[in-house]
């Protein structure tokens, strides 16, 4: 076996190799030959060997064969033997190898030394990769070392507390006495070792952090010496005296001045201090004004002193290093809610931050742009916001458009407005709008009479020039379906007239019909558009006959099953098609439910808790990990209940044209109902509600629709319904129109359940509901023992 070489020939024998392959071969035969001296009984070379092996394993190959020749190093009483040891101990070994506990006693005979170099070395060993076992054996030396004459080792032993403090919280009470005392030091590292551990112990303990209060005006002074010292060349950073350790204090006063009022009435005044006289033209001034703003905006700090803080913020958005611009949004989007008028004069300086290079600088600038929007500048903040939706990239196009028609929905002044401001955005970014969006403009256009017939010219005109937008297309052919009578008279008011005829709005459905663009649910858009027009024109009524029997045999079974239907209408029930397809009646989405009797009896519970509900019972509110499946918990009464679930996916069809391949003809155009269906609502938590309508279909079966929506002020996602009934009961559950309920109230979700019984007494059913709400997942299992007697009248 050839010898090994020298350190330095390795070296240059690996950089040398031309290929990987030739690098692993050297690398190879020296491990080869490392392995075998280390057999050897003769100490020699051991120091070169471990150094070399030290380099390996640095360019990562395996080095965990000297492992045991470390704790031999440290072992040794020659320094540059103990020093190489403790190095490889830090890079080879860690907290869960047997090997580490090896060299527990060497560390604590090594502290125990006068030398303090030896000292050093095994402190920072235990700092690096100290166990917990190790920690608790050892503390009592760093306790002692913490008040040792030197001060190069009280900074390393400081440091070394730190790391038994994060290993076992517990022993923090240990270092109390000794940190308080080292703030006293003169020496900038030991002060930055005791600043830092100070810390370690305030977020661990209560008692800790309230006893280091009395600390404030002494960490004030220290603060304050920095900041009007004189040049110093040795702590001196780009004009900055240590600005290290001015950051350490700031975010020590950040913790102890927290929910403080006598603590931040302390700190005002430095802070200001620091506020005015540091220079942020260099990056060291920057890093100290950002830790400042974040410990005043945490403090109790006075209004002027946080206007002054946000207006640091702004100054750090004009800087041309694009980090900072970055941390500066991040800052200003946290404290929007709190001081939103201090940011708002900084309004055009965020906008013009869309326009950045940097795709992280454009997210933060759009999310802080939309949060600065009001009544007051919705309509010039709206305008930069389009301008931006044209040219932000792919991936923000969707945050962009959903950020859009939510502020559209809140401050829209006139309906005009937020009309043509949706649909400019679907024009310019359709494919990329959220599921939600096509109901939510349809329900917006249902309600807004006066408009009917310029939002149909309009979308009539977007929907010729492009149809690549689908949920563009889908809202035109909705829009055209309902009010194309309007559309066929030319006659608008409020928009340039356009003579369109019956064939011109045949034909662009038809195009729709046939395009390949047309996703599957598009297509029943227009299909259903196309047979509402039969009863709003005169003299095609046998095109459209033609168009909806091409399709009874489509290759799309949604689509064909409507055509199917629409041809029945045509020839066994045209006697009611005209009552059928009359246009939509216009719900309000924000109207209470209403019942026969007494709808909702309201209990004693507290505000927070559920109500107690007509014909429903609440059997529990449990964490989602902690609730078991559910026909173990349905198991409790009726061990043969059955259960029936349904994936959410939205269906944009279902305001009007939802249909499935168990639903009837009425079920799928909206049916004639003599009477209304009582509507109940059987959940009201914390603004998210549900409620229950009941449809008799049959002697023995019952259509029951749940409906779901939101008050809050942000999204309900992951939204499931699932139903048991007793095994009397047959249950069909289909797909619910989605997962998502919108924020105030901009949308719903609905699920219908199918029942067939013939035994009226049995007819119970147990619900439960599970979504996900502001970062917390809930769910609640509901009892119905009775539903609304309409049902079965």
């Amino acid at each position: 076996m050839a010898p090994s070489v020298r350190l330095h020939e390795m070296i240059r024998a690996i950089r040398s190799a031309r290929t990987q392959a030739d690098e692993r071969a050297v690398i190879q035969r020296e491990c080869a030959a490392i392995r075998a001296q280390f057999r050897q009984t003769d100490t020699e070379g051991r120091f070169h060997n471990l150094a070399k092996l030290l380099y390996v394993h640095m360019l990562g190959y395996p080095a965990h064969f000297g492992q045991m020749e470390c704790v031999h190093m440290i072992a040794s009483s020659r320094y540059s033997e103990k020093r190489i040891g403790y190095l490889g101990a830090m890079m080879l070994l860690d907290e869960n190898q047997d090997a580490s506990l090896l060299i527990t006693n060497s560390i604590k005979n090594d502290l125990s030394q006068g030398t303090q170099h030896v000292q050093s070395l095994a402190l920072c060993t235990l700092a690096c990769m100290g166990s917990v076992e190790m920690c608790r054996d050892l503390a009592p030396e760093i306790e002692r070392l913490l008040r040792s004459s030197s001060s190069y080792i009280r900074k390393k032993a400081a440091l070394c507390a730190v790391h038994i403090v994060r290993k076992i919280p517990d022993m923090g009470e240990m270092f109390t006495p000794a940190a308080g005392s080292l703030l006293s030091e003169r020496n900038h590292g030991v002060l930055h070792g005791a600043v830092i551990l100070i810390t370690q112990l305030c977020d661990h303990n209560p008692d800790t952090l309230e006893q280091f209060r009395k600390s404030v005006p002494q960490l004030i002074q220290i603060m304050k010496d920095l900041v009007t010292s004189g040049y110093s060349p040795e702590h001196n950073i780009a004009g900055i005296s240590d600005p290290f350790l001015q950051i350490r204090i700031l975010r020590l006063l950040r913790i102890l001045g927290h929910n403080n009022v006598a603590a931040s009435d302390l700190m005002n005044d430095l802070l200001a201090q620091v506020a005015t006289n540091t220079d942020s033209s260099k990056t060291a001034g920057s890093a100290v004004l950002y830790e400042t703003v974040l410990t005043v905006m945490d403090i109790k700090s006075e209004s002027g002193l946080r206007v002054l803080a946000v207006n640091i913020l702004g100054r750090f958005l004009l800087n041309n290093d694009r980090n900072i611009r970055y941390i500066s949004m991040t800052s200003l989007q946290k404290i929007v809610q709190t001081d939103h008028n201090a940011v708002q004069r900084h309004r055009g300086t965020i906008v013009d931050c869309l326009k950045d290079q940097d795709a992280s600088v454009k997210r933060r600038a759009l999310e802080l742009s939309l949060a600065l929007v009001t009544a007051a500048n919705i309509r010039t903040m709206m305008k930069e916001l389009l301008a931006f939706l044209c040219t932000c990239p792919p991936e923000l196009r969707a945050s962009t458009t959903s950020g859009i028609f939510n502020t559209a929905e809140r401050y829209a002044p006139s309906q005009r407005w937020h009309i043509d401001t949706i649909l400019h955005v679907l024009i310019t970014a359709g494919s990329d709008v959220r599921d939600e969006t096509v109901p939510n403009l349809v329900q917006l256009i249902a309600t807004t009479s006066k408009l009917h017939c310029y939002t149909v010219h309009k979308l009539y005109r977007a929907l010729i020039r492009d149809i690549s937008q689908q949920s563009l297309v889908q809202v035109a052919c909705w829009c055209i379906g309902e009010y194309g009578d309007l559309l066929l008279k030319g006659e608008c008011d409020d928009i340039e007239p356009m003579q369109v005829t019956e064939d011109d709005v045949l034909d662009a459905l038809e195009t729709v019909l046939q395009s390949h663009m047309s996703s599957p649910t598009t297509r029943g858009f227009a299909l259903t558009a196309i047979m509402k027009l039969s009863t709003r024109i005169k003299t095609n009524v046998d095109r459209i006959r033609s168009i909806v029997s091409i399709y009874s045999s489509c290759i799309d079974l949604e689509l064909q099953q409507r055509a199917v239907e629409y041809n029945a209408l045509f020839k066994k029930y045209d006697h009611i098609r005209a009552a059928v397809l009359e246009r939509m009646p216009v719900v309000d989405k924000n109207l209470p439910g209403s019942a026969n009797g007494e709808l909702i009896r309201e209990s004693t519970k507290e505000p927070n808790q559920p109500k107690q509900l007509a014909g429903v019972s609440v059997l529990s509110l449990e964490p989602a990990n902690q609730v078991c499946d559910l026909l173990n918990l349905l198991s409790e009464t009726d061990s043969s209940l059955k259960e029936g679930t349904g994936t959410v996916n939205i269906n944009t069809m279902s305001t009007s044209t939802n249909s499935s391949a168990s639903g009837n003809l009425l079920d799928l155009l909206g049916g004639i109902e003599s009477t209304p269906a009582p509507t109940v609502t059987v959940y009201d938590v914390g603004g998210v509600s549900l409620k229950l309508q009941c449809d008799r279909q049959t002697e023995t079966g019952i259509t029951v629709t749940f409906t779901a929506s939101n008050s809050t002020q942000s999204h309900v996602t992951n939204f499931t319904l699932q139903a048991a009934v007793p095994k009397s009961v047959q249950l069909q559950m289909k797909a619910p129109s989605g997962d998502v309920i919108p924020a105030q109230n901009g949308g719903t979700v609905t699920q219908t359940v199918l029942l067939n019984s013939t035994n009226k007494a049995s007819l119970k059913m147990r619900v439960r509901v599970s979504y996900s709400h502001q970062d917390t997942v809930c769910q609640e299992m509901l009892q119905i023992d009775s539903f609304p007697s309409p049902a079965w009248n």
